[in-house]
């Protein structure tokens, strides 16, 4: 495997994540609430979980589009097979996995540990990929 192969992978689960949370807002709101724009009223009518889920996505959105620049130029580079990069990508993506989880779950304590390792992975690419430009 590759780091472009778990960076589907990351990509993949991360596109999944709403799946958790929009039965409760069906339940809680409605399908038609549901199905029409989104309003303060209705993401306060979702349980304190559900809330938690969403912005544990939004996170993960906003974390993986600098994750997926790394790899791509890592790959890019011929270094998304090098052991730090794969390395790097496979603990992005169970960091992340355990960020949605732990965020969702309302454990503050290891959602900020969930969130440094994934944040690390970042930086090793980073390092590997900057390490090698110009030479």
């Amino acid at each position: 495997m590759t780091a472009l192969h778990w960076l589907a992978l990351t990509a993949t689960m991360t596109a999944l994540f709403w799946l958790t949370y929009v039965p409760n807002r069906l339940i809680a709101i409605g399908l038609w609430a549901t199905m029409a724009n989104p309003t303060p009223q209705g993401a306060a009518a979702l349980g304190p979980w559900a809330q938690r889920a969403k912005a544990a996505h939004a996170n993960a959105i906003e974390n993986l589009a600098p994750f997926a620049v790394l790899v791509l130029v890592a790959y890019a580079k011929g270094q998304d097979t090098q052991a730090s990069v794969l390395i790097a990508a496979q603990v992005y993506f169970w960091a992340r996995l355990a960020h949605f989880i732990v965020f969702t779950a309302g454990l503050p304590g290891a959602r900020t540990v969930a969130f440094t390792a994934g944040w690390i992975a970042q930086m090793v690419v980073a390092y590997a990929v900057l390490r090698g430009i110009g030479g």
